[in-house]
């Protein structure tokens, strides 16, 4: 959905709300790691820290969805669990636009008491200009104790304005990618 204003709390909570009801725009969970044809596949993987302290601080950022917190895209609500089944609301303001996109938790990774690896994948429901899933992971290295964030999103276009606009969609998807491994820097530095 796509708006020339900025949604109030009371048109997102019920954007999040019609969403709940609604499947996803794709049909086998889990893509996100396997090589799926007519998906663009994009993949980053930053140095955000180093030891044990910044690992702990990296999974308590991703569980807040800190990775979300810049000028450009929020999630919606903050807070939500990352549990399966939940289900948010990416808001983004680009070309003077607002657009609502509704994504679903579909599986963590790792466990966040223990291990290497944390993190979740969500998928995009049919209300999403895109059709995909992204995992969101913090991992720390064993054999140098360095902890990465890594974002992987198999994606297409689905809406008619994001297959109209599908350069600017990649430049976004990009710039996205960036943005929020810096978010994810800022968060552990401020924790």
């Amino acid at each position: 959905m796509f708006l020339a204003h900025r949604p109030s709390t009371r048109e997102l909570q019920k954007f999040t709300e019609d969403s709940r009801a609604l499947p996803l725009s794709y049909s086998q969970i889990g893509m996100a790691q396997d090589e799926p044809r007519s998906f663009d596949i994009d993949e980053t993987t930053e140095p955000i820290g180093r030891g044990d302290a910044d690992f702990e601080r990296a999974k308590a950022a991703l569980a807040g969805w800190k990775h979300f917190e810049f000028d450009w895209v929020e999630v919606f609500p903050r807070n939500a669990p990352i549990e399966s089944g939940t289900v948010v609301v990416v808001l983004i303001r680009h070309l003077g636009l607002w657009s609502l996109n509704g994504c679903r938790v579909v599986y963590g990774i790792g466990d966040r008491e223990r291990g290497t690896r944390f993190g979740f994948a969500y998928g995009t429901l049919v209300n999403h200009a895109e059709s995909g899933e992204e995992i969101f992971e913090v991992l720390q290295r064993p054999e140098s104790a360095d902890v990465v964030y890594r974002i992987r999103a198999v994606s297409k276009p689905r809406a008619v304005l994001a297959r109209l606009g599908y350069p600017i969609v990649r430049r976004l998807q990009a710039r996205f990618r960036r943005d929020s491994a810096s978010a994810m820097r800022r968060a552990i530095a401020g924790l």
